[in-house]
């Protein structure tokens, strides 16, 4: 069998330069950090492993292999183990995605955080593997980075109830909640205890000065096993806020407004689009014999509704683009009043007075000249005035 050419030879005969300048015949665990970091000093925002193909860096939108040959299933296995666990193939096999957040410590001041996916996958007739990487920001980012309307600034802080930041997958929910806590915790007097429950966790506040503040972050399921049970652990450790990751199913919907309504500020987030169907959709994981009654019990705690999409920004980017409601008490009075069946029609009438449809964010940011006319029409149909 002919003897197999060195890398450094390949690399030089196939212009490969630009990949990564220390790749091994065969990784082990001790390679995989080092190779995470060279990706990020390559300013990699996504990092992408896949079985039968060279890892890629996705810089500014496009792909470059960041190795020269191919991950095969025992280097794929190396990553796995590294950076999920020894039990990582077994869950993949159990038709479970993995989503997990990765840590580095080059030093005793720095930290490089990844959030993790890791899904099977088919490969030339295989039973294989793909791990997609997001490299985080060192600290969260502040409202004003994030271009966040003064009206939801103004409202974020509630003494008590409930936030809920909304928009489909990849509109920065946890971005903007980040943000958020960052608000909270850089007040002249902090926040006192917080709790976050996160799945995973992807930004964390060891960078923020706030003496009078005190984070706790706990991963679903790495630290407890659902989101409900988060909150639940919550009240038994006296904090001022907590945060719930996702509001998906009736326990943890009911779990939060339990908090609320025991004097908490609690933020969450649901994957809808509009204030309008964000109300709706808590409701339909009711039976209907008891939703009338859940439905007051979330209006009495409800406080500021968000919802968020991000959409590409004229000579590249993205910007988010918001619709909000604000509901202070006279508006909960007027809602509680009638049935909820008549909420939607009703929060229709009231959102500009309290708030912003998404049909008016998308048309300040076209006017701007931020974005394009088509994505100005998108954003103006997918709500309409805040509905569904």
């Amino acid at each position: 069998m002919a003897a197999r050419k060195p890398i450094s030879l390949l690399k030089e005969q196939d212009n490969f330069a630009d990949t990564w300048p220390n790749e091994p015949d065969r990784f082990n665990e001790s390679h995989v950090d080092d190779f995470l970091l060279w990706c990020v000093k390559q300013n990699s925002s996504d990092i992408t492993i896949q079985t039968d193909r060279p890892a890629y860096n996705e810089i500014h939108g496009v792909l470059y292999p960041g190795l020269f040959r191919n991950i095969d299933a025992a280097d794929m296995a190396v990553f796995l183990a590294k950076i999920y666990g020894p039990e990582a193939l077994a869950r993949l096999a159990s038709g479970k995605d993995l989503d997990v957040s990765y840590e580095i410590r080059p030093d005793r001041y720095t930290r490089i955080r990844f959030r993790v996916n890791i899904t099977a996958i088919l490969s030339r007739g295989r039973d294989s593997a793909q791990i997609t990487m997001r490299v985080l920001p060192s600290e969260p980012p502040t409202m004003k980075d994030l271009k966040i309307e003064q009206e939801i600034i103004d409202a974020w802080a509630p003494r008590q109830g409930l936030v809920i930041v909304t928009g489909p997958t990849g509109s920065g929910k946890t971005t903007l909640l980040a943000a958020g806590n960052r608000l909270l915790l850089e007040r002249p007097g902090g926040c006192g205890k917080m709790l976050t429950y996160e799945a995973p966790i992807e930004y964390v506040y060891d960078t923020i000065k706030s003496p009078r503040s005190l984070v706790s972050q706990s991963e679903i399921p790495r630290h407890l096993p659902n989101f409900a049970h988060g909150v639940r652990n919550a009240l038994r450790r006296k904090p001022e806020i907590i945060l719930v990751g996702e509001s998906r199913d009736r326990e943890t919907i009911n779990a939060s407004i339990e908090a609320s309504q025991t004097g908490h500020a609690v933020y969450t987030t649901t994957h809808t689009t509009g204030v309008s169907s964000t109300i709706q959709r808590l409701l339909s994981t009711y039976d209907m014999a008891e939703r009338e009654e859940r439905a007051i019990a979330l209006m009495e705690t409800i406080r500021l509704i968000v919802t968020q999409a991000l959409v590409p920004r004229v000579g590249g980017g993205r910007v988010g683009v918001r619709e909000w409601m604000k509901f202070p008490e006279d508006v909960r009075e007027k809602l509680m009043d009638m049935h909820f069946t008549e909420w939607p029609n009703e929060i229709q009438r009231m959102i500009n007075q309290y708030g912003q449809t998404m049909q008016r964010s998308a048309e300040i940011v076209f006017e701007a000249g931020t974005i394009d006319r088509r994505h100005y029409l998108l954003l103006s149909s997918s709500t309409g005035a805040g509905g569904a």
